[in-house]
């Protein structure tokens, strides 16, 4: 090897590549491979700067996740690209030569290569040389001159420096190759393995060929009994031992079933002594190759037997040098965690070396150790508990360093939903340590990020019931102390617990907040409408309308909201408001302020709601009117009252929950100027104001003033007399309706941006105004804009036989400029018969037929069925139902989800009455997408038509159209529920036996299923973090079963019939499901007992939050019993799910007074109907009244007394000493005084420390108290290294000396 580190900056490190310079790169990969490409003829392995082939490239980016990793992409791409193990060609390929040629050729063949490789290097050494001298000379002089002759040179350096060290990397190969010894012969397969087939297949002898081929037809067996036999050779260097443990580890990859038919009694060997190696690297090597080998629980027992659990506390004491080693001991460790069971063989002394770890603050595996003690703290709490490694992970929590904190606050709420588990909590005030940040003013400033991690963490608490439920405990009293400290005045602070309020109550703030935030006044907002919809189809349908879904979620904030509101957050905001001197947080703060209230007015009770919409306190007295508080007293109520009508006039919504057409400059200043062009403008008026628009005086469209252009269009031109008066204008319409001419160049050259999307809606509301009038139909049929459109559409259109080199509407144009925007103009001729006429004039209706069936230009198709007008019953509905079943896949979805506005019901149709039938050619057409063969299509199409069954009409439709559902499954299921809830769709499913089938399904088992459905449901709504956002062209919609929306149920389906409900009461079901709820004790930590009533729970709730099923609940009493669960379950989930279906059945009036008289209020509307959200007058009921027990300190049991006596004793005065002071050394006080004299001892008398009696009572007192890093150190390193080893050896010799006696 010595050879090989000369000039060549070879490394021994196991996981470094060499860079071109020589120099070292970090090791980070989870793969410790030595293998390098080989290089023939002095070639390059790419033509790239990367120095591997394409084969590597691929092989290196597979994603594999081996068991306990937990960085999965940690593979090195110095792996070959060969997908089965190779040994090298000197220790594998040699052995099967003839004896007489193997040593007499292999020399001479490897001094040859040598000597030729050296060559090529000294002539490439050269070449180097002398093009560094060029590029020193080129860059003395002129820049511009020698750019590309620079240039050709940098190239050519870069391909010198490239082959030299793909040279020396093979010279470093071949230097390896000639030091490899031969392998012994391999004919002890049987040892290695069992049950397998053994015979292996003929190999080439030919060094000269890729012996990739032949090793991949081989058996793995083989190739794993053959590396086996190869790590038996003794005293190689460290790389040779990794690439072979390296090359088992793919193989075992490749062939996942190897592992479960290993013969333990030999690899396990093979393992130890690479364990025992003295190379860190090898010993990383080692760790690796035992992780991969782990099959089952059995199999870790096997590995525990080779004192791995001492050889992992060994390696995580060791300095920073050993990275690799410790990194690879940690997911070796974090391996057992991924076995079923697993966590049972970790033993106490791992845990405690994790703890160590985990408690150093500088170390870098801090994070991952966190990270497996939360695992190991939700799969055996016992055991955490006994390594005191609890305290570790509170501490890690205040601490605000950890990355992703919610993941040890998930593991604390597993324990804290569970009694039998939460005993180990001592008083339930671990978790306000995540409160400490904010309530310490020395913490405060300049700790930003700590505070936004401390934040997370509690965000993580408040989006689950048993951290709600904790934190509610006490008056809230942790909740208080955060809204408390917004006292401090500390901006960072107080912005972090604000944005904080936003998260957890899930408000969104609206669109223009981040104008506002920046000072803009509410006054100047325009184009309100011109930002993406929010489509109110989820919230006014599902929480405002009876029959809609139940929002989870908001039922879930509405309880956080009463939580807060008690602890006070109203008053603390306003006095925020009035102290704070930053403007943006002030803004902010009010904003968050108005919604808080806005959310408590709808959410709340009255009890709750009434009292603190007042805001008594901004309100001054008569005396102190004029007075400064008073004036920011006034100004914030004034602030607050413009948020909330320009929160109204943005959702604005009627009675169906339909969006209203909202116009887009109605707001402010502009209003006002809008406002005096109006229809009734007289003459000289008018005249005036085409002047003003600068049209008549300038002919660069950039000069033109655009929003008085906008008033006259959508104004004035709407009365014929203005409109003549235009025409006959020299200028003014002839230019405005030239700009949009496509071959003037002018509007389909501008470039697609925000801004610029202004001339786009004026164009519409062009050609809307132009149809409104015959004068204006008549200018537009004789002028060329639409003719010249048509010819643009035929330039794209392949039978019109017009093409043209740089068509206006091809993928680069449409994608940055405005020519996609002729398509909306074309979509506002289509709302009107004279607009259809006009197009049809020009043949564009031949062409959007022919334009459909183009596979290659979806840009194109989603363009003109995305901005036309489908409400006439015209050529275009013809257009769009060839692209339902002819168009590609993309386009086929794209169109379908185009049909939910007119399936729903949510269009505005021309005759301005919205018929009942006016949906029923959309219906028609999205039943026939039920038949698409892309299930995703059919999905889509399922979800609308189950939105449009809400409207009863809609339903008696599809009901009528009989749609068959056979062939979806699953998918169809919801539909079919649907159909349920009209008389003609219970006898159509009674029909088809249905009804019966699906009812005896539910109540053997989809009931339960239910509740895992309706959890995940909840679980993904708060870990998704953002809501869903509205997208421009796709109603956003479409995707009904939102994540936090209760699923549809069959059972509130079925109560919605008075045959249904008959044919319940016949069955004795809710009876069942009443009998099962009342029998429930709330002790019970059962999981199937648990999941059982919480699915009879669901289903008593769907069934009574129905008028018509509401009655069962008085016969059945079961409403006491599920507020019994509510606010005495010991299982805090039970709590949530029962709250949730109190919720439903407060949705119906006999629900409502029952849940009156248990002491629960109901939230209504104006109307006075419920909206199924339910809080109990006293909070503090649903909240346990202790947590965790202060007496249940972990008591060590006689036996672990009698065994820690034993360990700290010895007959010798030395070793009794030396296990005094390791005991000591647990104290902080005598740390240092028995770190002396341990030192002292260690020099004077060296033998003690390599006795391995003593080693072991060492281990087991570092396993009985919790001792910081250092002081393991120190301890640890005070024995002979080779002790473990001498452990392993004797246990080994007593092994084979009592078979020999035996």
């Amino acid at each position: 090897m010595a050879s090989s580190e000369q000039g060549s900056g070879y490394s021994v490190t196991p996981t470094q590549t060499r860079g071109f310079t020589g120099r070292h790169n970090s090791r980070k990969s989870d793969d410790l491979s030595f293998q390098r490409p080989s290089v023939k003829d002095g070639r390059s392995l790419s033509g790239g700067s990367s120095q591997y082939g394409q084969k590597s490239f691929a092989s290196s980016m597979q994603p594999v996740g081996p068991p306990g990793s937990f960085n999965p992409e940690m593979k090195s791409a110095t792996q070959g690209g060969r997908t089965t193990p190779q040994a090298d060609p000197a220790g594998l390929n040699l052995s099967r030569l003839q004896p007489q040629f193997k040593d007499a050729d292999a020399a001479s063949i490897s001094e040859q290569r040598q000597a030729a490789v050296r060559d090529k290097i000294a002539k490439e050494m050269k070449i180097k040389l002398g093009t560094e001298n060029m590029l020193e000379a080129l860059l003395s002089k002129n820049n511009k001159q020698t750019k590309e002759q620079r240039q050709r040179v940098e190239i050519e350096l870069g391909t010198s420096n490239r082959k030299l060290a793909e040279l020396k990397q093979e010279l470093d190969q071949e230097i390896l190759r000639a030091q490899t010894p031969t392998t012994p012969p391999g004919n002890r397969l049987s040892s290695y393995f069992r049950g397998s087939p053994l015979k292996s297949p003929p190999r080439n002898t030919d060094l000269e060929n890729d012996p990739a081929d032949s090793v991949d037809s081989e058996s793995p067996t083989v190739v794993l009994t053959e590396t086996l036999q190869q790590l038996e050779t003794d005293g190689m260097q460290p790389d040779y031992y990794i690439e072979r443990a390296n090359a088992l580890v793919e193989l075992l990859k490749r062939n996942p079933t190897l592992k479960y038919d290993l013969a333990w009694s030999v690899f396990s060997l093979r393992v130890q002594l690479m364990l025992l190696s003295e190379s860190s690297d090898v010993v990383a090597a080692g760790y690796r190759l035992t992780r991969h080998a782990i099959a089952d629980r059995k199999s870790l027992q096997t590995i525990r037997t080779l004192h791995t659990d001492e050889l992992v506390i060994l390696s995580l004491v060791k300095k920073e040098k050993a990275v690799l080693e410790r990194e690879q001991a940690v997911k070796f460790v974090r391996a057992f965690l991924d076995v079923k069971d697993g966590v049972r063989e970790i033993s106490r002394a791992v845990v405690r070396s994790l703890v160590a770890v985990a408690e150093t603050y500088d170390d870098r595996l801090k994070d991952i150790c966190l990270l497996t003690l939360a695992e190991i703290l939700a799969k055996h709490t016992e055991l955490l508990v006994a390594a005191d490694g609890m305290s570790t992970l509170t501490d890690a929590l205040a601490d605000g360093t950890f990355p992703a904190p919610e993941g040890l606050v998930a593991s604390f709420l597993h324990i804290l939903d569970h009694p039998q588990q939460r005993r180990y909590l001592h008083t339930g005030h671990e978790f306000e340590a995540m409160f400490a940040p904010f309530t310490d003013p020395l913490l405060l400033n300049g700790n930003e990020e700590k505070l936004k991690t401390c934040a997370q963490a509690i965000s993580a608490m408040l989006k689950t019931w048993p951290g709600f439920l904790l934190l509610a405990m006490n008056g809230a009293a942790s909740l208080r102390s955060l809204i408390d400290s917004l006292v401090y005045p500390i901006t960072q602070s107080r912005d972090t617990v604000v944005e904080l309020f936003f998260d957890i109550l899930r408000i969104k703030p609206p669109s223009w907040s981040s104008s506002f935030l920046a000072g803009r006044r509410l006054t100047t907002y325009g184009r309100v409408n011109a930002l993406p919809t929010e489509h109110p189809s989820q919230r006014q349908l599902a929480e405002y309308n009876a029959d809609g879904r139940f929002d989870l979620t908001y039922h879930f904030s509405a309880l956080v909201l009463a939580a807060l509101i008690k602890a006070g957050l109203i008053p603390a905001l306003v006095e925020l408001i009035k102290v704070e001197e930053d403007l943006t947080l002030k803004r902010k703060t009010t904003l968050l302020l108005t919604e808080v209230l806005k959310l408590a007015h709808h959410a709340l009770p009255e009890t709750i709601s009434a009292n603190i919409q007042v805001l008594g306190g901004l309100v001054s007295r008569v005396e102190d009117f004029g007075s400064e508080e008073s004036s920011v007293n006034t100004s914030m109520i004034y602030q607050i009252e413009s948020i909330n009508r320009t929160l109204n006039r943005t959702t604005t919504s009627n009675t169906f929950g339909r969006t209203l057409p909202t116009d887009e400059l109605a707001v402010g200043p502009q209003a006002i100027e809008r406002s005096k062009y109006t229809v009734l403008m007289d003459a000289e008026q008018f005249r005036q104001a085409m002047i003003d628009s600068q049209v008549t005086n300038h002919s660069q469209y950039v000069k033109w003033k655009w929003d008085i252009i906008h008033g006259l269009v959508e104004g004035p031109l709407l009365n014929p007399k203005r409109l003549e008066e235009a025409i006959k204008s020299p200028k003014f319409l002839k230019r405005l309706v030239g700009f949009f001419r496509p071959f003037k160049y002018r509007f389909s050259m501008i470039r697609s941006t925000r801004p610029n999307q202004r001339y786009v809606r004026t164009g519409c509301a062009l050609m809307r105004t132009l149809t409104q009038t015959a004068t204006g139909i008549q200018y537009l049929a004789e002028n060329k804009l639409l003719r010249q459109i048509g010819e643009c559409l035929a330039q794209i259109d392949p039978h019109s036989g017009i093409t043209s080199a740089t068509p206006l509407f091809d993928r680069h144009q449409m994608a940055e400029t405005l020519s996609g925007g002729y398509f909306a103009m074309l979509g506002a001729l289509s709302h009107s018969p004279e607009g259809m006429r006009l197009m049809e004039q020009w043949h564009m209706m031949d062409m959007f037929y022919h334009l459909v069936e183009l596979k290659n230009r979806d840009d194109l198709i989603k363009a003109l069925l995305g901005n036309m007008d489908f409400t006439l019953d015209s050529h275009l509905r013809v257009v769009l139902s060839k692209a339902l079943t002819s168009g590609v896949k993309d386009i086929r979805l794209f169109s379908t989800k185009l049909l939910r506005r007119y399936a729903v019901g949510r269009v505005q149709y021309s005759s301005g009455l919205q018929d009942p039938s006016s949906s029923h050619w959309a219906l028609r057409l999205v039943l026939t997408q039920l038949y698409d063969p892309d299930v995703e299509v059919c999905e889509v199409a399922v979800k609308i038509l189950e939105e449009a069954c809400n409207q009863r009409s809609h339903l008696e439709y599809v009901v009528k159209c009989r749609p068959s559902l056979d062939h979806l499954g699953e998918i169809g299921a919801p539909l079919l529920l649907r159909f349920l809830a009209t008389s003609v769709g219970y006898r159509y499913l009674s029909g088809l036996d249905y009804i019966t089938q699906e009812m005896d399904d539910w109540f053997l088992g989809r009931n339960d299923s239910y509740v895992a459905l309706v959890e995940a449901s909840i679980l993904r709504a708060y870990m998704d973090g953002s809501i869903s956002k509205a997208s421009f062209n796709e109603d956003p919609a479409v995707d009904l079963h939102e994540i936090g929306i209760a699923p549809p149920h069959f059972y509130r389906e079925l109560a919605r019939t008075e045959e249904g409900c008959k044919l319940l009461k016949q069955s004795g079901h809710f009876y069942e499901f009443s009998s099962t709820i009342r029998d429930f004790h709330v002790d019970e930590e059962d999981p199937e007992i648990l999941t059982k009533v919480k699915g009879c729970m669901w289903a008593v709730g769907n069934i009574g939050s129905m008028d018509l099923g509401a009655p069962f609940l008085e016969e059945a009493e079961v409403v006491t019993a599920i507020v019994r669960i509510a606010e005495q379950a010991e299982v805090m989930s039970m709590r949530g799910t029962a709250c949730f279906v109190l919720g439903l059945i407060s949705r119906t009036l006999h629900g409502f007074e029952m849940l009156a008289e248990n002491g629960w209020e109901t939230t209504v509307d104006p109307r006075g109907r419920s909206l199924g959200l339910c809080i109990p007058r006293n909070l503090e009921a649903l909240c346990l009244k202790s947590v965790g027990s202060a007496t249940h300190a972990r008591v060590p049991n006689p036996e672990e007394e009698a065994t820690y006596k034993t360990v700290t004793t010895d007959k010798d005065p030395v070793k009794a000493k030396i296990l005094k002071l390791v005991v000591e050394m647990g104290n902080s006080v005598m740390y240092k005084k028995a770190t002396g004299e341990l030192h002292t001892i260690k020099v004077k008398q060296p033998t003690h420390f390599s006795d391995t009696e003593l080693f072991r009572k060492s281990l087991m007192i570092l396993e009985s108290h919790h001792y910081r890093q250092q002081a393991r150190h120190k301890i640890l390193n005070l024995f002979n290294p080779n002790v473990m080893r001498k452990i392993v050896l004797d246990e080994e010799m007593g092994e084979s000396t009592g078979s020999d006696t035996g």
